[in-house]
């Protein structure tokens, strides 16, 4: 574990600060699509299944660009790290309002991407200016940064009305540049970065903050990530055309239903690590798999109309979920998913306190590709289907596996570990001892 030697608490909470700040500017930049992408639709002529790739486009830069921004935070530090990438990413969203065609939107939408890779930046910046026993609650109250997507939701769609979507673009990448000189003016060197400077020590080198990446259990972490995150991605920007969509919904209304859902998927990540240091992230892991089991279910039944036939008639009757309803049922998915986010990574730092930035950076991106191939997916089904709610068919699939596949595991390993405890329900997940800085 890394020495907090001389590190006061007003550094910790301008740390945490400033980080969540710059995070939830860069996750609205991210989520853009879900409100312009709407008008990009109609201008162009777009079908489902190319308006789904152009919102995921982004997704897939910033998910891939997670690994290289996680080894490049351990080795150079988020002070120089953040405000950088913030920087080329201002740029890209400033391009894109000059462009007309629907493939050179997708190679736009590439760099507009990097605006995602900001996460694990915050994570490895971030985790370096507390100690174990707080860092699941300061990590899930960077993570509330997600709450970018709502801010999107909520003001976007009057920015696109007042100024257009090119207008409200720009807007976005002057804010994006802006908060980047903020950072880098009143942020600090985190605290293993100093160290490094007063002994002359050697960052870590690539491969070896890559060792840990031969464990199955960070690719289970992933798995886990690949809901909780990318399919709250993926919702964030799905959500906005299905109100239109289904329910003849304005794009305003649309954009604050959506936003709904988006606001505790975001605020209560820190709920979801505080919970993880008191009862363990297992825990609350399937809290979230097991709620959202239900919820989907439901959400996934599409609108139909029975006949029953009754002792003196038929019996007619029709199940569907209005508006509403449904809305606040995407506001108690959000919240369980927000909570699941924070337990994943509340177990990074604990199992792999010195490759957070390698591990947090795998698992944020293959929970981001579930971001990517996730709307994509959601508008070939809508095209091959014709039905509304089987995007939620797919993730309620999606989820069943997922918490079948997470609890045979972890009986597995316990049972293995200590195979007279087989009747032990206790679902704390802390390690004994961390992942060894050196591989043997």
């Amino acid at each position: 574990m890394h020495t907090l030697e001389g590190v006061t608490r007003s550094d910790q909470y301008r740390a945490l600060g400033l980080s969540t700040f710059a995070f939830t500017v860069c996750f609205a930049v991210w989520t853009i699509f879900s409100i312009i992408g709407v008008k990009i639709k109609q201008e162009l002529g777009l079908s489902d299944t190319q308006f789904g790739l152009l919102v995921a486009t982004p997704v897939l830069t910033g998910s891939i660009s997670r690994i290289f921004l996680g080894v490049w935070t351990e080795q150079f530090g988020g002070r120089i790290m953040f405000p950088l990438q913030m920087l080329i990413t201002a740029v890209a969203v400033w391009l894109l309002a000059t462009v007309h065609s629907y493939e050179v939107f997708l190679i736009a939408a590439l760099g507009l991407g990097l605006a995602g890779g900001s996460f694990i930046v915050g994570v490895a910046y971030t985790s370096r200016w507390f100690e174990k026993e707080r860092q699941g609650t300061a990590l899930g109250i960077f993570g509330a940064g997600n709450v970018g997507a709502a801010v999107t939701n909520f003001a976007a769609p009057f920015l696109v009305v007042a100024l257009g979507w090119e207008g409200t673009a720009k807007v976005y990448a002057l804010v994006l540049a802006a908060t980047a000189v903020v950072f880098y003016l009143t942020s600090k060197t985190d605290p293993v970065q100093q160290e490094r400077k007063k002994t002359g020590a050697k960052p870590v080198s690539a491969g070896d903050q890559l060792a840990p990446l031969k464990n199955i259990q960070v690719w289970r972490f992933a798995i886990y990530y690949f809901f909780v995150f990318g399919g709250f991605v993926a919702l964030a920007s799905f959500l906005p055309r299905y109100y239109v969509g289904a329910y003849g919904l304005p794009l305003t209304t649309a954009g604050v239903f959506a936003g709904f859902y988006s606001l505790p998927g975001s605020v209560f990540r820190a709920l979801g690590g505080w919970m993880s240091d008191k009862w363990g992230a297992r825990f609350v892991m399937y809290l979230t798999f097991l709620v959202s089991l239900v919820l989907l279910f439901v959400m996934s039944y599409p609108e139909t109309s029975y006949t029953v036939v009754g002792i003196h008639s038929p019996i007619s009757f029709t199940f569907g979920l209005n508006a509403t309803m449904f809305m606040v049922m995407t506001v108690i998915l959000g919240f369980v998913m927000s909570l699941g986010k924070a337990a994943v990574y509340k177990h990074i730092p604990v199992y792999y306190p010195h490759h957070v930035g390698a591990v947090g950076g795998l698992v944020g991106m293959i929970g981001g590709l579930g971001g990517f191939f996730l709307p994509i997916s959601f508008g070939f089904l809508l095209d091959r289907t014709g039905v509304w709610t089987a995007p939620f068919m797919l993730l309620f699939v999606l989820v069943l596996v997922s918490v079948i596949w997470m609890h045979v595991a972890i009986r597995r390993m316990e049972h293995a570990r200590h195979p007279g405890l087989k009747g032990e329900k206790y679902l704390s997940d802390v390690p004994d001892e961390p992942f060894a800085k050196s591989m043997p």
